[in-house]
């Protein structure tokens, strides 16, 4: 351990940068940072990783919950010696800066996960635990360890506070992840003030509960932090909670300790007051003293030497198949995956297609792994034969939606896997924060959603999404697919694992008739196409999911009423809406009156249609067929609404074999 007055003056410095950084763009948090700044320092330490090379794959990971602290974050990885300058610290939270205002993914070398939302790192760092166990199940022998790292995660009250770090911690017990710690700061403050006005509960007795091996310390005894570090570094059986009873705004001349230091700059003369408390240049701001500098600096050496190592490790391993295994996960080849076929006029569900593609996936991809919230029977998201985690692909969220999307997220993120998430697509309500971050990374993680519809029927509008397609189509970097039919399905997928962005499947719980090669599908990348055109068209109808194939039929009914009628299918909203206004046009002829058809809210049709023959309220519990048809989702109802919009009377046409 280094001198008591060396680790002050690291620790300082951290405070003093970050306090410095907030004071420089008047916006940010300097609480937290500088009461963390003496775990970080001791910790420091301990981290086994290479600031030369952000992306080893055996680095430990260290994930930062409270993003709000982003100010310690990147004056640590200055420090260390990533591809951070003082020049970047200085243009903190400004505009095209490498410092935004919560550390972000993909932006910030060193950064592992964008975590934003309180709550969802703590989620993320379980998520790295579980990828790491599973890796090690898959690349690990008697002779050779290929992954064995810990991964740390700083939280606060907020983050514990948040019901997803309930959700992943008890997973996290439940599993055993014997390399993950973290380091909670407990400082009892919060915006509001005193923790006290809304938090009580004994955190201790809660993780023990769980599983979890918990330490109490002073957060400011550079002894004791050593001490619990170098124990859990040494032997670590259960995932571990250090709390750390800390000070907000430690080393601040006058405002140490008040709550008003979490979100606000401390002011000039606070700044200058507490350095030269501390025996900083009171003057002097982004002050980094050489011998700080050269101590966090030894990082960068000890990070080289230990991934030197392990890569001799790889070259010296005994058995070639870790070597060929590693490779495989690292380099999925997507051209080997057997899809499965479907022939016409048989009805398959969505939801069942989706599982038989899944698995045919797996079968090709060994990184190919996921699993639903309590649900896979009804997701028919079993990957056969693949075993449960630790040692298969199953994973068993339990009812844990929340944390489930944020686990998968930093699995996609560890570099070895590609996941898939699955519930009913009315609980995806319980997924939108960690698949809104999935979207701001890009990640490759697939949500598989079930139960798409009113068509789930009996169980009644608690279950039955309505808003949801909306909600994710008008989300950035993120492709919302709703086949027709299993051919489509199937179609879809190939489109979507070349994307490098995640993407959400939107799946039938009833049976749907196949309706390739009887149709054609057009090439999914463009988001849509037209499926059946007449001559002479009036009206194009555009539809998604279960609402083609009655598109379909109306279309033929129509035909019979004399009204000429284009069928449209659009699985992709979002890549559709990426093409350019010829594709466009020629797929939706804007000289023809367009109907959208889709069994949701669909406000966003309008941006292609005239009208939309959609849900205007929350479901109702019965048979599903009883509620298509109570809802307009009909022969009878289609032909209506295109006789209004022609302003023609209505006409009533039998057809006992439409050749659609």
């Amino acid at each position: 351990m280094l001198s008591k007055q060396l680790l002050e003056k690291k620790a300082n410095t951290i405070r003093f940068l970050a306090a410095d950084m907030v004071q420089k763009a008047n916006s940010g948090h300097p609480g937290a940072p500088m009461g963390m700044a003496d775990i970080l320092t001791v910790l420091s330490d301990y981290i086994r990783h290479n600031p030369k090379n952000p992306t080893w794959l055996n680095r430990d990971r260290l994930v930062f919950s409270g993003g709000h602290a982003s100010s310690m974050i990147y004056a640590w990885l200055y420090l260390c010696g990533y591809d951070l300058s003082l020049d970047d610290l200085k243009a903190f939270r400004q505009l095209g800066s490498k410092t935004p205002g919560h550390p972000e993914y993909g932006d910030v070398p060193g950064v592992e996960v964008t975590t934003g939302p309180l709550g969802q790192g703590v989620a993320n760092a379980v998520g790295f635990s579980m990828a790491s166990r599973y890796a090690a199940h898959l690349l690990n022998s008697e002779s050779a360890k290929v992954i064995g790292h810990k991964v740390y995660c700083f939280c606060g009250d907020g983050d514990l506070e948040e019901g997803i770090s309930y959700e992943a911690c008890s997973l996290a017990g439940h599993h055993n992840l014997d390399n993950l710690v973290l380091i909670y700061d407990s400082n009892e403050i919060t915006i509001e003030g005193d923790t006290t006005v809304a938090f009580s509960e004994n955190v201790k007795q809660r993780f023990e509960a769980q599983g979890w091996k918990v330490y109490k310390i002073d957060g400011h005894n550079y002894k004791e932090i050593d001490r619990v570090l170098d124990e859990i570094s040494n032997e670590q059986s259960k995932p571990c909670l250090i709390i750390a009873h800390t000070t907000i705004a430690k080393g601040a001349a006058t405002l140490e300790g008040q709550a008003k230091t979490h979100g606000s700059p401390l002011g000039e003369e606070e700044i200058e007051a507490s350095k030269r408390l501390h025996g900083f240049d009171p003057k002097a701001t982004f002050e980094v003293p050489e011998e700080v500098l050269q101590s966090f600096r030894q990082a960068q050496k000890g990070g080289e030497r230990a991934e030197k190592a392990w890569n001799k490790l790889l070259l010296d391993l005994p058995l070639k198949e870790q070597n060929a295994t590693l490779d495989r996960l690292l380099n999925p080849d997507f051209s080997n995956i057997h899809y499965p076929k479907y022939e016409s006029g048989i009805k398959v569900a969505t939801r069942e297609s989706n599982g038989e593609i899944l698995n045919a996936i797996a079968r090709a991809i060994p990184g190919f792994l996921g699993g639903s919230a309590d649900l896979a029977p009804s997701n028919k998201t079993t990957l056969k034969d693949m075993g449960d985690f630790p040692k298969g692909r199953n994973l068993h969220f339990g009812i844990r939606e929340h944390a489930m999307g944020a686990i998968c997220n930093a699995i996609s993120l560890y570099g070895l896997f590609i996941p898939f998430s699955a519930t009913f697509f009315v609980f995806s309500d319980y997924m939108k924060p960690a698949v809104r971050l999935a979207a701001l990374m890009g990640l490759k993680h697939y949500f598989i959603w079930t139960h798409d519809s009113i068509g789930v029927g009996e169980d009644g509008p608690t279950h039955q999404p309505i808003e949801q397609l909306s909600q994710f189509r008008a989300l950035p970097n993120f492709y919302t697919f709703r086949p027709a039919d299993a051919s489509e399905n199937v179609a879809c997928w190939k489109v979507a694992l070349e994307l490098n962005a995640p993407c959400g499947f939107v799946l039938s719980r009833q049976g749907l008739e196949v309706l390739k090669p009887h149709f054609d599908f057009g090439d999914p990348s463009y988001g849509g196409y037209l499926i059946k055109k007449r001559e002479k068209a009036q009206v194009t109808l555009v539809a998604t999911g279960s609402e083609v194939m009655l598109s379909l039929q109306a279309a033929c009914h129509l035909e019979e009423a004399g009204v000429m009628a284009n069928v449209v299918s659009v699985p992709c909203f979002e890549l559709f809406c990426e093409q350019d206004k010829e594709y466009i046009q020629s797929v939706i002829d804007p000289a023809t009156a367009i109907l959208a058809v889709e069994a949701a809210s669909g406000q966003e049709w309008y941006r292609f249609a005239d009208e939309v023959l959609g849900m205007e309220r929350i479901g109702a519990s019965g048979n599903a067929n009883a509620l298509f048809e109570k809802f307009g989702f009909t022969i009878k109802g289609v032909k209506t609404k295109v006789f209004e919009m022609l302003g023609e009377p209505y006409q009533e046409t039998t057809i006992n074999n439409c050749t659609i």
